[in-house]
This record gives structure tokens, C-alpha cells and sequence, in this order.
């Protein structure tokens, strides 16, 4: 293996796992996912859905996005997008076109979490611009901090260097989406969740467009080691030594520096990470307390329970019924 141009191959090799990490644990839940035909004039709104992402793909025709500040993108066939912050915005034909929002339009259900929306006025027996459009519950697991510090508005450009091997993908989706073979529809969202992970994956592997906290953390070679084990084993009770001893430092160092980049101590952080999974398998695996605190390594029930409340301020009960908390980062 080479050697890559921000540091040595084993920090390389670091950023491998941590990228891997992310990704295992990276879960859209509540997908819908619209195949939409139009004619040459067109105009779509999204509404704004906040704790949630927004996935398009242009197959066929042009497009203009015009995100929630103003802000216009000309998009052409073959062209993503990926809105991880679900901020309302509009794919028109052209600027100056008014846009009808997506849920005015009659959709017919093609699978579980595709449907069908046919825009094409009459006059026009074949449509303009296809597109295979989207939004989903995005989460990151333990590393949602992440989620955060992505800009509004991921524009993809398949060829482009941040995301190699992302056309192939994204070809198979257009010739799926202009076929429409038997079964097509469950290939498209399968195809889409592929496409989702390798752009966050292009955005962390170009350096997540130099943001700071968790990110520095994942970037620090003497950090990196620390975070990356403290998500493997959340059972493991790790102390300070521990750690530092991971990133090959002394505890002082390790303490200060992960303090100083997390905005943190690393125990906070490796609580509030067990909590945070804590609740995830409570809301949405539906796990028994017992069996969370067990792998989580608490030794009791109650003890697992009385950490719980400390931190998110519910009893675990509670939680099967209300909002995730947030995931540790850099304390923002």
C-alpha cells in the first residue's frame, strides 16, 4: 500500500476503520421514495423535514435546485443531491417556474416504500425529466455528531474524484428507473441506501470540508485510535489510561488534547456514547432494559438505570416513547 497524502499508510489504514465504523452503523429508517415523470415545464416543493435527510436523483432531462436560502443549482441528467439537514427546497425547469408541493400529486405505490407520481401533462406522451426522489431518517449510530457538521446541499457529481466508483451505481439506478423490470422498485431503494453511504463516505474521506470537533478528533492519529475503540466495545468500561495507552501517549496528553478537540472529557464522551446507543436499542430494536445494560457492561439493572437517567434526564422506559438524545461531539 502507498502512501497517501495527509500522513503514513497505518494512519491511512485508520481512517479505513473509522470510515467503516461509520457506515456499519449508519441506518435510513422511514424511507419514501417517489419515481416522478414531468414535462418540460415543471415545479416541485419539499417541504422542510426536520431529523430527516433528502435523497434525489435526476435520470433523465435538467433540472434547477433552489435551496431554502435562494440559492440555485443547475442540475443535469445523471446528477445527485443529498440534503442530510431535510431543509425545504424546489426542483423546477427552470427559475423562474412556480413549484406545487409533492404531496399534491397523486401517487400510486409501487412497493412498500416506492411510489409512483406521473406529472406528464397529457400533451406529452413522454416525459422530460425523470427523477427518482427521497426522504429517510438518517442516522449515524454513535458517530450522529457527523450528521451536523455536513453542509445543506450535496451536489454529486458521479464522475468527480470524491466519489469513485458512485457512477456505477447511479447508472444501474438510471436503468432501472427507465425500464421499470419486475421488482425494479425494491433494486431502486436498495440501490439509493448504496449511493447515501458512499457520498458521506466521499465527504469524510475528502477531509469532511475541514470542520472541526469530532471531526479533528477522527483525523488526529492520537485521538483517532481512542474514538475507534470507545465505538467498537461501549461495553468496556474504559478508564483514562486506557485510552491514552490506545493512542500510545501519556494520560496528561491524551486527557488535554481530547478535552481540547471534543470539548469534552473522553469518560463524559464514552458515557454519553453508551446512552446514546442505550436509547437507539430502547426506541428502536425495542431490546429489554436488562439485555442494554447487560451490553453495556453495567452490572445491574438499576445501576444501568440511574447512569440513563443521569444523562438524558428519562428513566429508559421513558424513552421507548420519546426523541433519541444527542450524540456526543464537539460540544456545540
Amino acid at each position: 500500500m502507498t502512501e497517501t497524502p495527509g500522513g503514513a499508510t497505518g494512519q491511512f489504514a485508520l481512517s479505513s476503520d473509522l470510515i467503516s465504523e461509520l457506515l456499519t452503523s449508519m441506518r435510513l429508517r422511514g424511507v419514501r421514495y417517489r419515481r416522478v415523470h414531468v414535462g418540460p415545464r415543471f415545479g416541485l416543493r419539499f417541504e422542510a423535514e426536520p431529523g430527516r435527510a433528502y435523497f434525489h436523483f435526476l435520470a433523465v432531462g435538467s433540472a434547477v435546485l433552489r435551496t431554502e436560502d435562494g440559492t440555485l443549482h443547475e442540475l443535469s441528467a445523471g446528477n445527485a443531491v443529498f440534503m442530510p439537514h431535510g431543509e425545504s427546497h424546489q426542483l423546477l425547469s427552470g427559475p423562474d417556474i412556480p413549484a406545487l408541493g409533492m404531496d399534491s400529486f397523486d401517487a400510486v405505490p409501487l412497493s412498500n416504500a416506492v411510489s409512483d407520481v406521473d406529472a406528464c401533462p397529457s400533451t406529452e406522451p413522454t416525459p422530460s425529466t425523470i427523477l427518482f426522489t427521497g426522504s429517510m431518517e438518517f442516522d449515524l449510530g454513535g458517530m450522529q455528531g457527523l450528521s451536523r457538521l455536513m453542509p445543506h446541499v450535496m451536489l454529486v457529481d458521479a464522475g468527480g474524484k470524491r466519489y469513485p466508483g458512485l457512477l456505477p451505481i447511479l447508472t444501474s439506478m438510471r436503468r432501472e428507473l427507465c425500464s421499470a423490470r419486475v421488482g425494479f422498485a425494491g433494486i431502486l431503494a436498495r440501490l439509493a441506501e448504496v449511493a447515501a453511504a458512499m457520498i458521506v463516505r466521499g465527504w469524510i474521506e475528502c477531509g469532511c470540508d475541514n470542520t472541526s470537533g469530532l471531526v479533528a478528533a477522527l483525523r488526529d492519529p492520537r485521538l483517532a485510535r481512542a474514538i475507534l475503540v470507545l465505538h467498537r466495545q461501549p461495553g468496556h468500561h474504559w478508564t483514562v489510561a486506557e485510552l491514552a495507552a490506545e493512542c500510545n501517549v501519556s494520560r496528561s496528553v491524551f486527557a488535554d488534547r481530547f478535552h481540547t478537540t471534543i470539548g469534552m472529557p473522553p469518560l463524559r464522551y464514552a458515557t454519553e456514547l453508551r446512552m446514546l446507543l442505550a436509547g437507539q436499542w430502547l426506541a428502536e430494536d425495542r431490546s429489554p432494559i436488562q439485555s442494554v445494560a447487560r451490553r453495556l457492561g453495567y452490572t445491574s439493572q438499576a445501576a444501568f438505570s440511574r447512569a440513563y437517567k443521569r444523562v438524558t434526564g428519562l428513566p429508559p422506559g421513558a424513552s421507548r416513547d420519546t426523541p433519541r438524545s444527542k450524540a456526543p461531539d464537539e460540544g456545540n
